[in-house]
């Protein structure tokens, strides 16, 4: 595919554009580009356009597809929450599991209202509606331009992955060549030096997840972005997941009565971090050094975790090391719940339960027979 673009710059008579011209000499501005695409022909589903601004990206990019397929955003709802705005005629769990998928799993961001997301969420927002209207053919501009590079490089990651499965093609636009690799997009157009690259054999960078038990020093980190506000629980080793020694993972893991079995809680990725898989590997960590007996027991024990996040669900119900074994739709006594809580010490003049809640119970079966 040929790509030629010319655009006409009108002349202007004006006294500075002409002090402008008779100072440096410019007989023209006007702006000619041209662009050798090989993707005719060929089974592509991510394409990325990249190099400095104002190199022609966005008027090469209009021109790939009918300049229709250029992505706005556009049309969002004053004050309807995102997970409202987001798909109307989808099912919510095609919603939440868009969200998710972009690494928007902060649950009450998705009670937000676009205008009240900070950029790195609206960003994932915008994805996630792309995501969930699947069209054929999509071209964003800025890609990842208006976020902090963590963001960026997590976020083409996890849209990279979400996009894949829609079956449609998509060309991204962006000034940041250091999301290439995380993105592993099918080609390449470099605006810079005229380059055009197929994907070739890049490899996505790793990343190195250490793991410490600590207590609850490293929680008030966490709790924000947790979506239930919860006493902590009792006699609960703590494990926080580190890269670079920066903290991205929470989990607490206690025992049921007679030591039988561990149950794990307060998992919580930073915001950054989701959408790279790292929740799941980081759960499956600690549920395997418990079931193998390193604890502070020195007993091997499955875990028991529930979730009602669905993002979750559907990833725990992927996961062969995963088995579920319970799945409620009601929330427990209220009354229950508060004496329960009195016993433990805790005054919230409250208890939980007595609503709608689906909660999914899972256990870690890796090495159960």
């Amino acid at each position: 595919m040929r790509i030629e673009v010319h655009h006409q710059a009108n002349h202007s008579d004006g006294y500075r554009a002409a002090r402008v011209r008779s100072l440096f000499n410019v007989e023209s501005a006007d702006v000619a580009l041209r662009a050798d695409l090989a993707i005719e022909g060929t089974d592509w589903s991510l394409g990325l356009i990249v190099g400095p601004s104002g190199s022609g990206k966005t008027s090469l990019g209009a021109h790939v597809f009918n300049p229709s397929a250029m992505y706005e955003p556009t049309g969002w709802p004053h004050d309807d929450a995102i997970v409202e705005a987001i798909g109307p005629d989808r099912h919510i769990d095609e919603v939440t599991g868009a969200l998710a998928a972009v690494g928007l799993g902060t649950v009450p961001a998705w009670l937000r209202p676009y205008r009240l997301l900070s950029n790195g969420e609206r960003f994932r927002a915008d994805l996630a509606r792309i995501i969930c209207e699947r069209p054929a053919e999509v071209v964003i501009d800025e890609f990842t331009s208006v976020v902090d590079r963590q963001i960026a490089r997590i976020g083409a990651l996890a849209f990279g992955k979400a996009w894949r499965r829609t079956g449609g093609r998509a060309v991204l636009l962006s000034c940041h060549y250091d999301i290439i690799d995380w993105l592993q997009p099918d080609w390449i157009f470099d605006t810079a030096t005229g380059r055009f690259s197929g994907r070739g054999l890049r490899r996505r960078p790793p990343i190195e997840l250490d793991i410490i038990e600590t207590g609850w020093e490293w929680w008030p980190r966490f709790e924000p972005h947790h979506y239930l506000k919860l006493p902590r629980m009792i006699a609960a080793n703590c494990y926080v997941g580190f890269v670079d020694g920066s903290p991205v993972g929470h989990v607490a893991f206690s025992t049921r009565p007679g030591l039988v079995e561990a149950r794990a809680s307060r998992l919580v990725i930073m915001p950054e971090w989701q959408g790279a898989g790292i929740g799941l590997r980081f759960l499956n960590a600690v549920c395997g050094r418990w079931r193998r007996g390193l604890n502070r027991y020195g007993r091997p024990m499955p875990t028991l975790f529930h979730t009602t996040h669905p993002g979750l669900v559907a990833a725990l119900r992927r996961d062969p090391l995963w088995a579920q074994v319970s799945s409620g739709f009601w929330g427990g006594d209220k009354r229950r719940s508060a004496a329960s809580m009195r016993r433990a010490g805790v005054e919230s003049g409250h208890g939980y339960g007595g609503h709608w809640r689906a909660v999914r119970g899972f256990r870690y079966v890796e090495g159960l027979g």
